[in-house]
């Protein structure tokens, strides 16, 4: 326990307000308040920024999916490029093999 007498803001030594230590525990009045500066405006802006999160969301996500769209039709054209590339030397290879055989007769 605390045996110095002295305490934190969360825990006072004491709990009586008198004795409390003055400078724990400032008053709401000894807080300067700015005379409306901007709340409203700051308050609106924020409500505006949180009505448009969801839509950012949607475009972010929009984004997103274009990218990986784009991504597997690249990887689609590969594959069939690389498909049709063995299937054209297939042919040349055959094509080879007809005209050995043509020459050897």
């Amino acid at each position: 326990m605390n045996t110095t007498g002295t305490g934190t803001i969360d825990r006072p030594a004491t709990r009586d307000p008198q004795k409390q230590d003055p400078t724990m525990n400032p008053s709401l009045t000894d807080m300067p308040t700015p005379a409306n500066s901007g709340a409203n405006e700051r308050r609106q802006n924020r409500t505006r920024e949180m009505q448009l999160i969801p839509e950012a969301l949607a475009r972010a996500h929009i984004h997103e999916r274009l990218r990986q769209a784009e991504t597997e039709r690249r990887a689609h054209r590969l594959a069939t490029a690389r498909r049709m590339q063995r299937r054209a030397e297939r042919v040349s290879l055959r094509a080879r093999r007809a005209l050995a055989m043509a020459v050897m007769q």
